[in-house]
């Protein structure tokens, strides 16, 4: 007797019919304009939505009323679902209650969507994050002349940042802390003059469209999930993207701390908040990047795009559920016409009307090739110098080289992993005379370089797609990090006096110095976290009345918390002044000599130290100026190193760093473990 297992059979077939709807899917198409139009005294509202067998537009006159005027949209042969109102709604609220087949049209619980094509969103600070858009009509903004910052990008120096964090700690001196405004206050300590202090040319935020602020209660069931993991019950990062058109209105509410069942965004300021704190950093020449997120929408909140059409937004699996690449919940189909179109358009909106020069995308392998090219093409038409960067994880796997195929950068996890290190504990990197995975000698050489393709295990078509970094918002602090590493701090210390803890020890100094030395002095983009440069550590407050088993130790994972962990204390920066200086003095050489972001491959020229594979030179020459760099990667042996012939003036040691002389050297040199040392040579009097 045979028994016949058709249940694969059974499973193509339901694939088949399944992908054959998806097909179907495909062929929507429209080039209307949507979302909310404004001309000639009336209201166009439109909404994609090829799926939906209703939908109605809901126009709210006071933002926090149950009362709505409802009106019934038509649908045209391409999905797209639409109304004229013969009035201007400027100023009014709305969103859409959208139906599918085998839904109750009568539901008075219907949740009611926000339009994708939003220019401002008023939200409600719970869990759901209920939203309603905001009729806008566009007005000229006065720029005062400014425009794109166009900087090479063998020219950029990134200091990635929380608009938040900046000055909503006291010691930034900021009367609207926290806020668009406050963070390009003039006469502050902390904000745009901190980071023009430091000598940088370009600022990347943090996720600043609209996004879900609170999550779900913890340790409660809702909707198939639960917060287990998240007694803050924030999502204070931004990554949770609800609107791609509309800036987060949080960043324009003087809140010093969070508030719960509050509308926020309801006076639509935040757009001309935003576009003031563009314009002044501009006035700095200081380029603005945008951390963006186009590959997933948050789990558990209603009235968005898994509301308006899930079939047609969202990359399904057979059974209809949806697929999670990003660890989030669910992924974008980023390859459906309207999607891709929804992306291009957002991101161009941004260059246009709020004047941004470049974007970082996260967990960019999510976003499918043909969106990439498409919007490249279209924003280079705008500023040929746009600034274009990936976070190359995702679905696909680590692809850097990908995305350098295509004109892009992308973060280098590389340099990253070489130079600090895996992890702190049995993932140690160069810094502390280790070698993590596959690195060696030849590796940190082709660092130097740009990790570039004619390199082994090199990624990069050129230089300055290499982004390199040791710390961004993810995992810990580098100067956590190293505060582990040395084993001079346990990771499950519980901190009761931060202002105590974060003072370096001489060590630590020492560990700071040598790694930022090599990032400076490495051919590419270079990109540094908030409070890098002072070794910040994100300590959870020890008396904070959240139940976090943390408390009182050094975070690895601060996306939840609007506290004192993430806030940059711009008194620590003094506590640590002397590394602090130490970046300002790398910056200024970076920026003075070109060398160091200009020089050709065959103008570095390596030589290994007799004694040590830790220690490295390498001489620099760039339109008649040489350098000679050093680095002893030692932990407890001073390396003496050879010099070039002539005199040479030092202008880095392991002291101190910047463009002025600090002493002149010929022969050989000692460089002490630990650290570094650039020589610039002087040019013959004679």
């Amino acid at each position: 007797m045979f028994i016949i297992d058709n249940r694969q059979e059974v499973k193509e077939k339901k694939l088949s019919e399944f992908q054959k709807r998806y097909q179907e899917l495909d062929r929507y198409y429209s080039e209307k304009e949507l979302g909310s139009i404004v001309k000639d005294n009336k209201t166009i509202f439109r909404l994609f939505a090829p799926s939906a067998t209703q939908v109605r537009l809901c126009v709210f006159d006071k933002l926090d009323s149950s009362i709505c005027s409802e009106y019934f949209m038509e649908r045209d042969d391409d999905g797209v679902w639409e109304i004229l109102i013969d009035e201007d709604l400027t100023g009014k609220f709305y969103g859409y209650k959208v139906y599918h087949s085998g839904e109750d049209s009568s539901n008075p619980n219907k949740p009611i969507c926000v339009d994708p094509y939003s220019k401002a969103v008023a939200t409600l600070t719970t869990y759901q994050n209920p939203r309603r858009s905001i009729v806008i009509k566009r007005k000229d903004f006065d720029w005062e002349g400014t425009e794109y910052v166009r900087h090479d990008w063998r020219d950029l120096i990134i200091y990635e940042c929380h608009v938040r964090d900046m000055t909503i700690d006291k010691s930034s001196g900021a009367k609207s802390a926290g806020t668009y405004k406050g963070l390009v206050e003039s006469d502050i300590k902390g904000g745009l003059n901190y980071i023009k202090s430091l000598g940088v040319n370009a600022v990347e935020l943090l996720p600043v469209h609209e996004y879900g602020y609170c999550e779900l209660p913890y340790g409660t069931l809702k909707y198939n999930f639960i917060n287990n993991i998240n007694p803050y019950e924030r999502n204070y990062w931004g990554y949770m993207t609800a609107a791609y058109f509309a800036p987060a209105a949080y960043y324009s509410e003087k809140m010093p701390t969070f508030r719960w069942n509050r509308w926020i965004g309801k006076d639509g300021k935040q757009i001309d908040d935003f576009k003031e704190m563009v314009k002044a950093f501009h006035k700095e020449n200081i380029a603005v990047i945008l951390d963006v997120v186009y590959n997933h929408f948050s789990e558990y909140e209603l009235g968005n795009l898994k509301q308006i059409d899930k079939e047609y937004y969202f990359r399904l699996d057979e059974n209809g559920n949806f697929e999670s690449k990003s660890w989030c919940g669910n992924d974008l189909k980023t390859e459906r016409p309207m999607v891709r179109r929804l992306i291009i358009e957002s991101l161009i909106y941004w260059m246009k009307e709020y004047h941004i020069d470049g974007f970082r995308f996260d967990i960019a392998t999510l976003i499918d090739w043909d969106t990439i090219e498409k919007f490249t093409a279209e924003a280079k038409k705008i500023n040929p110098n746009v600034i274009l960067i990936a976070e190359p994880w995702g679905g696909g796997g680590y692809n850097p080289g990908g995305f350098s195929d295509r004109d892009w950068a992308a973060w280098n996890d590389q340099i990253r992993n070489g130079i600090k290190g895996e992890n702190p504990f049995n993932g140690k990197g160069w810094i502390f005379g280790k070698w993590f995975g596959n690195n060696s000698p030849k590796r940190i050489k082709s660092y130097v370089n740009g990790t570039l393709r004619r390199d082994e295990y090199g990624i990069y078509l050129k230089k300055e797609y290499s982004v390199n970094y040791l710390e961004s918002h993810d995992n810990y602090t580098l100067g956590d990090f190293i505060r582990i590493a040395s084993g001079e701090v346990d990771a499950h210390k519980i901190i009761r006096d931060v202002d105590e803890f974060v003072k370096l020890s001489p060590r630590q100094l020492k560990l700071n110095k040598l790694a930022a030395l090599f990032l400076f002095t490495s051919q590419g983009m270079v990109m540094f976290h908030e409070g890098q440069e002072f070794a910040r550590s994100k300590v959870i407050p020890y008396k904070i009345k959240v139940p976090d088993p943390r408390k009182g130790t050094m975070d690895t994972d601060s996306y939840n918390k609007d506290n004192k962990t993430n806030y940059i204390n711009y008194t620590h920066s003094e506590i640590n002044k002397e590394l602090f200086d130490y970046y300002k003095g790398l910056i200024a050489l970076r920026n003075k000599y070109e060398a160091f972001r200009r020089a050709y491959y065959n103008d570095i020229a390596f030589s290994d130290h007799v004694k040590s594979e830790f220690g490295l030179a390498y001489l620099l020459k760039y339109e008649g100026e040489h350098f000679t760099v050093l680095f002893n990667a030692e932990q407890e042996s001073d390396l003496e190193f050879p010099l070039p012939p002539g005199k040479w003036e030092i202008l880095v040691n392991d002291k101190q760093a910047g463009v002025e002389k600090l002493g002149e050297v010929s022969g050989n040199i000692i460089i002490p473990a630990i650290s570094g040392s650039v020589l610039k040579m002087i040019k013959d009097q004679n």
